[in-house]
């Protein structure tokens, strides 16, 4: 890593620990009365207990315990009832999965099902979507189809990214934390009033920073892999002119250089399932290169004008990223066929790279809504989306010293325009009825060339192709109808059902193959039931709901396989079901209780649908097709989608006399079987999950400086979570236990 940067950081750091301050931590009081948290889930301020949704947020003290290793956006997987994530890109390109509906591609302009957005603008492409997650008002995880009020590509549901924005109140705060790996990490903001009740400003900044730590046995490089540095910024000013008035403007930016994805060769046991009774975290032997950068930034400006009892409301997005990723694809050195190789058998070499030049995204909204307080209250909206992206492929031979000898060039422009109504009605006396629908029209122009060959490709016949083009346009109609009946004061129940839809997707990996797929228009019913309760006086909430979905054309991707080649197929049909609950319990004072519970169902439903099997040794468990090396998956469950997820948070306080406060915390997370790919197998599949985290916090008088000794994954749980499948047992594994210290400053 650069020098420069860890000076700079070290310095920034250090000056800011010193002198900056900062805002009260909103769960330093646990209370008989739980506060009751505000979403915009329907694009207004509600409170949770009133939205016909099911809707978890995860905020204040709990959220930076969750990042307190630094971790990248992983850390809310399996936080929440029916959400997992994993990456094969490691800190960027994050794979959202909700009721066990996600996306597997690793394509650079992969769609999937669970849409992002940032301060209500949407993160459409995946390594937007790895914005870091800091200073935060809060997130929330919406569960279900979203397709009315946000639109394309939210059949599994929304993650939604709140920042904590300006104010009156001056408000600071800075948290550093060193730890194991050589580990420094900072998180710090600054809020200030300029001109009192007129214009605010807040900055918020973001620095990780891990040594390297993992040692190449093949080269004799010790720390040679492992590290990154990792840094954002945030920038708001709040400017209110008049009383009715309000603009909001946000600059952001992000700077990432480490290491990308580690993939380890022969780390599955063959016939078993499991890792490998020798595996080590801390090494790995390679031959390949390894790298990983990235550079985003943008910004929004939001408009907002009482007229009346409505209020016009414009949002402008702009994003622009460039990122290269470089990985040891067949994770060991060497190849069968030469005199070493290894760990275990390496067929042959695989080493390539992927990379987006430039990718800039624009969005625009308009709406108008009436306050929320009337009997009838509505918005509606116009939505436009343009996106622009270059994307490369790369493949170098490993054994000609890391030569490249393939390249692949991509384009594609993607449009959208969407208008949609959305309204609710008081029937009667506590009886509401929700109504929306959305038409958006969709349309993607993509240009793909192969202009050098691989040189193993190049052996076969293969020869330089492209210009290919696709274009794709449908115009979709998505929307939904609720209806939620307040029992009592503390008890709310409702019914939803809802349709979404994912646009037609394109995908073109050409280096190892001629042939650019496409993908038909996604789309989903489903039907969803609950209730939200507030019992024990306000000190024990609970949320529960139960859904069932049919996907018909579902966009799946055959990934990799004995042809090393991706390819975009639609599935019949895919069904899904399933529970959630949610459960906040403070039965005294000093104690908090946080825990949640789903339980999904999804299977495969087309008798027809064969996708290639493994290329490595492993074991596949579907009915083989008639074409050698090919299976039925009728009746699979869908990849990355674990039946059970659990979670649970505890948190104790002791106050002293002397007015010193101790907070000790746990919280502990579980997710069940997955298998990686679409067919089953017993190596690609990681049978459970389970990590824990501590913090133990001292707080001295006026809860002004805070010292805490924190771990993440305190049981080293080492788990598969995910694999490449064409060549060797190829798995790549979740993070390592993490100790450290922390200091915590705020006035």
């Amino acid at each position: 890593m650069d020098i420069c940067k860890k000076v700079f950081v070290l310095i920034f750091v250090v000056l800011l620990s010193t002198t900056i301050p900062s805002i009260a931590d909103e769960d330093t009081e646990v209370v008989h009365t739980l506060e009751e948290v505000v979403v915009t889930a329907r694009k207004r301020e509600q409170l949770s207990f009133e939205v016909p949704l099911s809707v978890s947020t995860i905020r204040g003290g709990k959220s930076q315990v969750l990042r307190s290793s630094g971790m990248d956006l992983r850390f809310l997987s399996n936080r929440t009832p029916s959400l997992q994530m994993e990456s094969s890109f490691g800190r960027v390109f994050p794979r959202f999965y909700i009721r066990g509906l996600g996306n597997t591609d690793f394509d650079l302009n992969a769609s999937q099902p669970v849409s992002v957005l940032y301060d209500g603008v949407v993160l459409e492409n995946a390594m937007l979507k790895g914005f870091p997650a800091f200073d935060l008002e809060r997130i929330e995880v919406l569960r279900g189809p979203q397709g009315t009020l946000f639109g394309r590509n939210t059949p599994a549901g929304a993650v939604k990214f709140e920042s904590i924005r300006p104010s009156d109140t001056r408000e600071h705060y800075g948290q550093l934390s060193i730890g194991r790996f050589r580990t420094i990490n900072f998180e710090g903001a600054i809020s200030e009033p300029i001109i009192p009740s007129v214009l605010s400003t807040r900055l918020s900044i973001l620095s990780l920073w891990r040594d390297d730590w993992i040692d190449n046995t093949h080269t004799g490089d010790d720390n040679a892999l492992g590290g990154h540095f990792d840094i954002a910024a945030r920038l708001q000013l709040l400017w209110t002119p008049i009383p009715k008035l309000e603009t909001w403007l946000k600059l952001h930016a992000r700077d990432l250089d480490g290491t990308s994805r580690l993939f380890r060769a022969n780390i599955i046991a063959h016939e078993k399932g499991a890792l490998v009774s020798d595996f080590a975290r801390d090494n790995v032997a390679q031959d390949g290169e390894n790298e990983q950068k990235l550079l985003s930034g943008g910004l929004a400006f939001q408009v907002s004008y009482d007229i009346g009892n409505h209020q016009l409301v414009s949002l402008t997005g702009l994003e622009r990223l460039t990122n290269f990723s470089h990985g040891d694809i067949d994770g060991g050195y060497g190849a069968a066929f030469l005199p070493t190789s290894g760990p275990g058998v390496i067929p042959f070499p695989s080493e390539t790279a992927s990379g987006i030049p430039l990718l800039n995204q624009f969005s625009q909204e308009v709406r108008l809504m009436t306050a929320e307080e009337n009997r009838l209250a509505y918005q509606i909206g116009l939505y436009y989306f343009h996106e622009f992206v270059e994307m490369e492929d790369f493949n170098y031979n490993t054994l000609a010293g890391g030569t490249q000898d393939g390249y692949v060039r991509q384009e594609q422009t993607a449009t959208a325009l969407a208008a949609y109504a959305s309204t609710t009605l008081e029937i009667i006396d506590d009886l509401e009825l929700g109504l929306g629908v959305r038409l958006s029209d969709d349309v993607k122009d993509y240009t793909a060339w192969r202009e050098q060959v691989p040189a193993i490709e190049a052996e076969n016949g293969a020869k330089p192709i492209g210009p290919i083009h696709k274009n794709l346009q449908d115009t979709v109609w998505s929307g939904d109808v609720s209806l939620r009946y307040q029992v009592s004061p503390t008890v709310q129940t409702y019914w939803r059902g809802a349709r979404g839809f994912r646009a037609p997707s394109i995908q073109g990996r050409l280096l190892f193959g001629n042939e650019v797929t496409v993908a038909d228009t996604e789309t989903i019913l489903s039907f969803e039931v609950g209730t939200k309760m507030r019992l024990v006086d306000q000190r024990l909430h609970l949320n529960i709901a139960a859904f069932n979905y049919l996907l018909q054309d579902q966009q799946l991707t055959a990934v990799g396989g004995e042809t090393n080649f991706n390819r975009l197929v639609n599935a019949d049909s895919t069904i899904g079901r399933g529970v959630e609950a949610e459960l906040i319990f403070a039965p005294i004072k000093t104690l908090e209780v946080s825990a949640g519970l789903s339980y999904n169902y999804t299977r495969i439903d087309d008798p027809n649908l064969v996708v290639y099997g493994c290329g490595a040794p492993c074991t596949v468990l579907d009915t083989p097709a008639p074409v050698e090396g090919t299976y039925y998956i009728d009746g699979n469950s869908l990849p990355q989608a674990p039946a059970w997820i659990a979670d649970i948070d505890l948190r104790y306080v002791i106050d002293f006399p002397s007015g010193v406060r101790l907070v000790a915390s746990t919280d502990w997370a579980y997710r069940s079987r997955v298998h990686f790919f679409l067919y089953d197998s017993v190596e690609y599949s990681d049978d459970w999950l389970l990590e824990g985290g501590i913090r133990f916090a001292c707080k001295i008088p006026n809860f002004e400086t805070e010292f805490a000794l924190i771990g993440r994954n305190i049981l080293n749980d080492t788990s598969l979570t995910g694999g490449i499948d064409f060549n060797n047992l190829t798995g790549y594994v979740n993070e390592p236990r993490y100790w450290g210290l922390e200091l915590v400053k705020r006035y």
